[in-house]
């Protein structure tokens, strides 16, 4: 099987049916491994099999089925932000529909109003009565050319959607009022019109807020850079950025977008990188280290050599990751899909009942008509397929913005009901870089601490351990000569050995086994590692001429903002425990400074899913907070996995939420993030069902006209968006 995977932009959605057609027609198909429809978005996000089909098949197949494709290619989407054009022209086709539309049908609502007659007469009828007809018969059957042409189009297939209700009710009031004519009898020419224009300013409303639903994606997109220096033969050349290669130098002067992800060659700079990370301090920067696209360099004269292009920059990965998240569904939705799928057949039927008991109830056919018209038109399929998809188009936006990636729509809904977050300590509590936090003089000798580090120091330059690098680091901060040694011996998992060129003496440097092994007295090294309010770390012992002149203290730093995140979050009403590979003296000493009142400790990597598991067994719903890399087991068991990261992980496929940044504070926004959003998603529902519940009866028991319905009916679903862009502004 070779999986592909493509993104497909269809015109022609007007409702969740739509979407929901979709779907279901691509699922038939062999080949296709999984589709989503975004109704919100109006695209199509399908993972196939290579060996059997290929893109253009997938896109024959949603063509057949009465749709169009709109063909985006990725320098648009990269460069050009197509993606915001797309909606804007959407919504001012829409606007100037609605105008004419308008313009064209408040003669007729000026003639219901006041009743205008002129005495002239056209073939037997007023002129005014003329005037209706042309009017009506305009905007009907041309500003509502695309809801009967979408509904016949649906019907040839017997299947049905919004604009099969939208047509139907058209049509209904004006081939009646055609009649009517003919028959001395009330006409709804007006009726007929007001539900074309009131849908289409809906539509147009609908168009606009969803663009803004998107707006931080279309703000991704415009962050790339559009030309580059390109330095070649030591001449400068400004050139467009699909120009650029691999292994091109670029040089980049402040105040410059970095164009694309590279490492720098020459210079030294001060970069923002806020609008991948979302941190709002600068990020220095040095010869070798990484930039990426898009970021913004500050004060120095930069040479980049490039790295990564086109799809393969942190910047594309985003905004794919961004794209996938906003086409996947929360599994909330599956309950509003299956309605929508039986919801326009069931309005039909009710339309249709409505008919027949006011005809037979009351005998006046015009009258049973235009309540069943009033249901045909009210009922919005539009607002339950818009409540989900554009609350989440709206929050996996904001977290994009603020270096939070949400990996799919099932993110928000894992959210509800956490109780427990759960942290792993190192690289996550921790800044997972270890430093030699204290140095320990032995008062009965006469060394002091630089003094001390300089022996310590030369013994471990011998040595590849991660602690030797650690003592090593150390000494190179300060400045400090190393001393020459000779005869140096390591031993695994005890310490390091040597003798001083200079003075000929013997020195140590490890644990309290190498110096038991020595026979060196052991009374100093017990009672520093006896004090029990002594902090917690690795104690290395330096011993000269075999006394122990002192230690050093090697330890994991906390995070400065570790011990803040960790109240806010039991603010939240969460308990916080911490799960650490670490001796249970070390673990209970970093969660008393933190304040966690749970501890796992001597975990290794492979069994920490497992203390997951009983946390899980024992009623608890799970966060776990971990760096992505050695805790992708744990990451995926927990019920919310947040993955502590840089934008160079938001590939990593374990973990349901990734952060851009090494930043605490991300954790409790992801939080918040992932809560809000799903309890819009719960409101928009909550309304989208609700309007229909009391809207349905009322337009069936006479108490709506078909314009005031469709009127009810557009606001319902620009009311749902407009609820879902909340999520910006709390």
């Amino acid at each position: 099987m070779h999986k592909q995977k493509t993104i497909l932009k269809i015109t022609g959605m007007t409702c969740a049916s739509c979407a929901l057609n979709n779907e279901k027609e691509l699922a038939k198909n062999a080949g296709i491994l999984n589709a989503t429809v975004n109704f919100a978005s109006k695209k199509a996000y399908v993972e196939y099999d290579g060996d059997i089909l290929d893109e253009e098949k997938v896109k024959k197949i949603i063509k057949d089925n009465g749709y169009e494709i709109e063909e985006i290619s990725n320098v648009q989407m990269q460069n050009n932000c197509n993606g915001h054009h797309q909606e804007t022209s959407e919504s001012d086709k829409n606007l100037k529909s609605f105008v004419w539309s308008a313009v064209l049908s408040l003669p007729l609502l000026v003639e219901m109003f006041f009743m205008l007659r002129v005495g002239i007469k056209i073939f037997g009828f007023d002129a005014v009565m003329w005037l209706h007809i042309i009017l009506a018969t305009i905007v009907v059957f041309y500003f509502g050319a695309r809801f009967h042409r979408m509904a016949f189009k649906q019907l040839k297939k017997l299947k049905a959607n919004m604009d099969t209700l939208v047509s139907l009710g058209t049509l209904i009031a004006y081939f009646y009022s055609l009649w009517a004519v003919f028959h001395a009898q009330e006409t709804y020419f007006e009726s007929a019109a007001l539900i074309v224009t009131l849908i289409l300013l809906g539509k147009y409303f609908e168009a606009k807020s969803s663009g803004q639903a998107g707006e931080a994606m279309q703000k991704l997109l415009e962050l790339g850079a559009k030309k580059a220096r390109l330095i070649l033969d030591g001449q400068e050349r400004e050139i467009d950025i699909d120009e650029i290669r691999i292994g091109d130098v670029l040089l980049v002067k402040p105040s410059e977008k970095i164009p694309l992800d590279g490492e720098i060659i020459a210079g030294q700079s001060n970069v923002d990188e806020s609008m991948l990370t979302g941190e709002s301090m600068p990020a220095e920067k040095n010869v070798g280290s990484k930039v990426y696209g898009a970021t913004l360099n500050q004060d120095g004269v930069l040479k980049i050599k490039v790295t990564q292009i086109g799809e393969g920059t942190v910047l594309a990965n985003i905004v794919r990751a961004v794209e996938e998240a906003q086409g996947s569904k929360a599994p909330i939705q599956k309950l509003a899909d299956k309605i929508a799928g039986i919801f326009v057949p069931v309005v039909i039927a009710v339309a249709a009942l409505t008919f027949v008991v006011t005809y037979f109830l009351g005998g006046n056919f015009s009258i049973a008509l235009i309540h069943a018209v009033a249901v045909l038109v009210i009922a919005c399929p539009c607002a339950l397929g818009l409540a989900t998809p554009t609350a989440i188009m709206v929050g996996t936006g904001r977290g994009a913005r603020n270096g939070i990636l949400f990996k799919n729509g099932e993110s928000f809904e894992r959210a509800k009901n956490i109780t427990l977050a759960v942290f792993d300590k190192t690289g996550t509590l921790t800044v997972g870089q270890p430093a030699v936090k204290k140095i320990m003089a032995n008062p009965e000798f006469n060394f002091a601490g630089p003094k001390i580090l300089k022996i310590a120091a030369s013994l471990a330059a011998s040595s590849e351990h991660p602690l030797s690098q650690v003592v090593t680091r150390a000494a190179q901060a300060e400045n400090i000569i190393l001393a020459p040694l000779e005869g140096v011996k390591e031993e695994r998992g005890k310490g390091i050995g040597a003798i001083c060129q200079t003075h000929k003496t013997e020195l140590l440097l490890g644990n309290r086994k190498l110096l038991a092994e020595h026979g060196i007295d052991l009374t100093w090294p017990e009672n520093i590692l006896a004090i029990e309010n002594e902090e917690v770390g690795t104690h290395l012992f330096v011993v000269h001429s075999r006394d122990v002149i002192g230690a050093l203290l090697v330890a994991d730093k906390l995070r400065p903002e570790a011990k803040g995140i960790v109240a806010e979050i039991k603010n939240l009403g969460l308990s916080v425990a911490m799960i650490s590979g670490d001796n249970l003296k070390t673990a209970e000493a970093v969660a008393q400074e933190l304040g966690i009142d749970q501890v796992v400790a001597e975990v290794l990597p492979e069994q920490k899913a497992d203390e997951l598991k009983k946390f899980q067994a024992a009623g608890e719903k799970v966060i776990f907070v971990g760096d992505g890399i050695n805790d992708a087991p744990s990451l995926v068991q927990a019920d919310l996995g947040i993955a502590m990261g840089s934008a160079t992980d938001i590939a990593k496929d374990a973990g349901q939420i990734i952060l851009m940044q090494n930043n605490l504070k991300k954790v409790v926004e992801a939080i918040a993030i992932s809560k809000l959003t799903f309890r819009t998603i719960q409101q928009n529902l909550f309304w989208a069902f609700f309007y229909n519940i009391v809207a349905i009866p009322l337009a069936a028991f006479g108490f709506l006209s078909p314009g005031i319905a469709a009127g009810a009916m557009a606001f319902s679903s620009v009311s749902v968006v407009m609820n879902s862009l909340r999520i910006y502004r709390k």
